[in-house]
């Protein structure tokens, strides 16, 4: 299939490499020239305008976001609406708010358009190899847009969720529990380092990865950061916290559902800005292990 992804940051460059492997046809616009540059040695080819990308689709238009959440997103949705026509359709896979795309759903239906909210999990290798996918909108664009989401998804990987905003409501759940997740395994980590013990934390990472109940992805990340920095000596301990899990934690409130944990996990993403602390390193690691985010280094 054919279609535009604007948006070429650390999640869109490689899934524009996913989806080109897969044998679609994309056209990539970043406002970032040396990015454009890049991914057309990477075989993207990329225009110089928004305009000028959706323009050169041919037939019903596919127009995928791969952009930060927050006010940018509308900017280019009443950029991308002009361009559009009718059953025309546009996908968010970025972390939006799931009440600005139910909202943003709604303006794009008024001209005839859909707005899928796809909710895309793995990080950017999974971006690059097959990601996790959660989709909300209207069933039958999901279903036209489904060939693309099957073929850049791991097996069994992708969801339709159900109506508009459902998606980034998964989404938002998902990242809610990675919070906890990893505060936890943060702070397991910090008590075997305070043990006195001399204990190889990275080779400890590595057995529990080999069929203990706490195995899984974290757990190999965690063996990854450990092995190249034992005591994460070269890193801050400041853990930032991208929106989601607060969204998750406001949302619990009004819906009077418990989640402490999450919650809990939250504030201490705030503790981190402050203080530095053992757990907040593994958890700034853990962070850029998956998801390429940066980490504040020593000076």
């Amino acid at each position: 299939m054919q279609l535009s992804l604007l948006g070429l940051g650390k999640m869109g460059y490689p899934l524009a490499l996913n989806m080109r492997d897969k044998g679609h046809t994309v056209v990539g616009f970043d406002p970032n020239p040396e990015t454009r540059l890049a991914i057309q040695r990477d075989g993207i080819n990329t225009k110089e305008s928004v305009a000028d990308c959706i323009q050169s689709l041919e037939g019903r238009k596919i127009v995928w976001l791969m952009v930060p959440a927050g006010k940018i997103v509308d900017q280019i949705l009443e950029e991308v609406l002009l361009l559009l026509s009718k059953g025309d359709v546009i996908v968010d896979g970025g972390n939006s708010n799931y009440k600005e795309s139910q909202a943003r759903s709604e303006k794009a239906l008024a001209h005839g358009i859909d707005y899928l909210d796809c909710g895309t999990s793995g990080g950017t290798s999974g971006a690059r190899h097959g990601i996790c996918a959660m989709v909300g909108g209207r069933r039958e664009a999901f279903a036209y847009i489904e060939p693309i989401v099957r073929s850049i998804s791991l097996p069994n990987g992708y969801l339709y969720c159900g109506p508009s905003g459902s998606g980034h409501f998964t989404k938002m759940v998902h990242n809610g529990i990675e919070y906890g997740m990893m505060q936890s395994i943060a702070e397991g980590f910090s008590h075997l380092r305070a043990s006195g013990m001399d204990l190889n934390l990275a080779d400890i990472a590595q057995l529990w990865n080999q069929g203990s109940v706490v195995r899984g992805w974290l757990m190999e990340l965690t063996e990854s950061a450990l092995r190249k920095d034992p005591g994460l000596d070269s890193i801050r301990g400041i853990a930032h916290a991208s929106g989601e899990a607060q969204w998750m934690v406001e949302d619990a409130m009004d819906r009077k559902v418990s989640i402490p944990v999450i919650a809990l996990s939250l504030l201490m993403r705030f503790q981190s800005q402050d203080a530095e602390n053992f757990p907040a390193k593994v958890v700034a690691a853990l962070r850029n292990e998956f998801g390429g985010h940066a980490v504040e280094k020593k000076a």
